[in-house]
């Protein structure tokens, strides 16, 4: 009975939690490819505090141009373990996926996460589908028993929650749930 009522909590804070609209005062991320030849990739995103820092990654020459609080600056990229690292002689910036941090002269002047929530169920027939929402990019990522990832992007709905992609639906209300691939239930609780 205590597993069922804290499913019942976690899957209604999921819910909640996955249909709100981002507010003007929460991060939020864009990203948009200008110009494919040059491979160069403009990145706007909003920090909590409300701050907008505009980054311009051009590939080809290894560079990022910033723009934050009204100054522009060219960065060149570092050699990273893992994600991006830019910096010149004032600002670095460094990042994995949408995530970001800009250092000015040593001092972290912005910062920028995406809200993940993440949830596992499991049906009467033995199936788990593990999913991991993204709340700032209102995108989902679903598993069904373990296999490929599935992306999906969110939706209108008139209640309760609703991501698909070409073939692919998740919707979901209260305590159940539905996956459906090309009109057809794989997975439901």
């Amino acid at each position: 009975m205590t597993k069922k009522v804290l499913t019942i909590i976690l899957l209604s804070a999921i819910f909640m939690t996955s249909c709100n609209n981002v507010s003007k005062q929460e991060a939020t991320h864009t990203e948009t490819v200008e110009n494919a030849n040059e491979d160069i990739i403009n990145i706007s995103s909003t920090d909590n505090n409300g701050h907008n820092l505009e980054v311009s990654f051009n590939n080809t020459k290894g560079t990022a141009t910033i723009q934050f609080n009204g100054e522009t600056s060219e960065l060149i990229q570092e050699k990273s373990a893992s994600g991006f690292w830019y910096k010149n002689e004032t600002f670095e910036l460094r990042g994995k996926g949408n995530d970001m941090e800009l250092k000015k002269d040593g001092n972290l002047v912005f910062e920028h996460h995406d809200e993940w929530v993440s949830s596992s169920l499991t049906n009467k027939e033995g199936q788990t589908l593990k999913i991991e929402f993204n709340n700032t990019t209102n995108q989902a990522k679903v598993y069904l028993d373990g296999g490929d990832q599935i992306d999906l992007q969110g939706q209108k709905s008139g209640s309760g929650i609703w991501y698909k992609n070409d073939h692919y639906e998740l919707r979901g209300k209260g305590e159940a749930i539905e996956l459906t691939k090309d009109g057809v239930s794989i997975f439901k609780n």
